[in-house]
């Protein structure tokens, strides 16, 4: 089968290497791709945000399936094109994408399937926002209304706090409209699934660490660094939490006349009273990706081409023994001023068995490795525990160096006791 990847992230680095393992697999091209992934596979230019450019794409490479990595394609249309044009397309459509385009789109479905989430309040008048944000009894959560690239959440102490975030948010163009919502208070968990519309998938539950700082202090990023398999729900608890969660999202979307094929990201906060959504997703998370594609003891592109075909059968996947780590590098300043250029060293060395080098913001030049974004690379480790699986990483980590780097040292420390599940 031929194939078609579109995304230049870490995460797309990763899909790209676990897709390249199916014996499904003819050719593999990436579009636009990174300076890693085309060490090893042919690399377009596009613009992914363009529908006839990704349709022009596909019919030139004359690719049987399409797998959309990131947000912003799946908001812009993508998956809807490809499909007018006959081409099968793992990712939803631009109707089904909303439940990450628009909070406020999510959140107003989540209350019509019945699902636990926060209290929250909608503005679209930004000073009636920030006003609303002053007068908040105890913590606020911010959220920007559209897609902010992982920095369109703010969690503020109190309500002088939130109406910064107010102003703040309101800047961007996600921001135009906002959501203000009840801070919840327990562990995270990622829950995420391939899914055909109907039936779904299950892939290792993950847990993401969304600030810079260890100990989660600063300010939030679009991912510092993740472990899989979580161990905060019993598979039966999580399986259980997924009939509730997962399937009536999926019910309501197909109701509406959008059934999601592709893969749903639903965010949970583990609360004393019971796990709540935080929001859904319509992608597979970054950094959360690479771990769960070490984990997953399954061939990902036949399942992938079961989602668009419809033959989905709702399990859990099978997944490798032991746990996986990922540690991301982050370039000097981020996430607020990310500095590009600065030489890379210790990629010219092979990774140990069990290790993973994805990358993200790198590039060549020169015949050397540059920095060329905020988040650099993802370095993974699979081990049978989580602490062995930690070593490896940071490991890695210690033989990479370039000027301002910078990372958590505490990524898989925390990990928590089963909640009650969801009732």
């Amino acid at each position: 089968m031929k194939v078609l990847l579109l995304g230049s992230g870490a995460r797309e680095h990763a899909l790209a290497w676990k897709l390249a393992q199916s014996p499904l697999l003819t050719t593999l091209h990436c579009a636009p791709g990174n300076a890693g992934m085309a060490e090893r596979w042919p690399c377009q230019p596009v613009d992914l945000v363009s529908p006839p450019a990704v349709v022009a794409l596909v019919k030139r490479l004359a690719v049987e399936l399409v797998v959309v990595g990131p947000e912003a394609p799946l908001v812009a249309g993508v998956a809807d094109a490809l499909k007018a044009a006959g081409i099968a397309v793992f990712g939803p459509v631009q109707a089904a994408a909303m439940v990450e385009g628009s909070k406020i789109f999510s959140k107003e479905l989540m209350q019509t399937a019945g699902l636990p989430t926060a209290k929250w309040e909608a503005f679209d008048d930004l000073a009636k926002a920030e006003m609303r944000a002053r007068s908040w009894q105890g913590p606020v959560v911010v959220k920007a209304d559209g897609l902010a690239a992982g920095k369109g959440v703010v969690v503020a102490d109190n309500g002088v706090q939130g109406a910064e975030a107010v102003r703040s948010l309101g800047q961007l163009g996600a921001g135009k409209r906002l959501i203000l919502e009840e801070r919840l208070t327990g562990p995270e968990l990622s829950l995420m699934v391939l899914t055909d519309g109907e039936h779904y998938a299950l892939l290792a539950p993950s847990q993401d660490h969304k600030r810079v700082g260890d100990g989660d202090t600063g300010p939030n990023t679009g991912g510092m660094g993740a472990y899989a398999p979580a161990p905060l729900l019993s598979r039966q608890a999580l399986e259980r939490v997924a009939e509730q969660v997962i399937a009536p999202m999926l019910r309501e979307l197909k109701k509406q006349g959008s059934p999601f094929v592709g893969a749903l990201y639903a965010g949970l906060m583990l609360t004393p009273t019971g796990p709540q959504v935080i929001e859904f997703n319509c992608r597979l998370g970054d950094p959360e990706t690479q771990v769960l594609m070490m984990q997953l003891d399954e061939d990902l592109l036949g399942l992938m081409a079961s989602c668009t075909r419809g033959e989905l059968v709702t399990r859990t996947l099978k997944s490798h023994p032991g746990v996986s780590v990922a540690v991301v590098l982050a370039a000097q300043g981020y996430p607020e001023a990310p500095v590009s250029g600065a030489v890379i060293t210790g990629l010219e060395q092979p990774t140990p068995s069990d290790v993973e080098r994805f990358h993200a913001g790198t590039a060549r030049k020169n015949e050397r490795w540059v920095v060329n974004g905020g988040r650099v690379l993802s370095v993974c480790a699979h081990a049978d525990s989580l602490t062995e699986a930690q070593a490896l990483a940071y490991r890695e980590v210690a033989r990479i160096s370039f000027a301002g780097g910078h990372f958590r040292r505490d990524i898989g420390a925390g990990g928590g006791t089963a909640p009650r599940p969801l009732k």
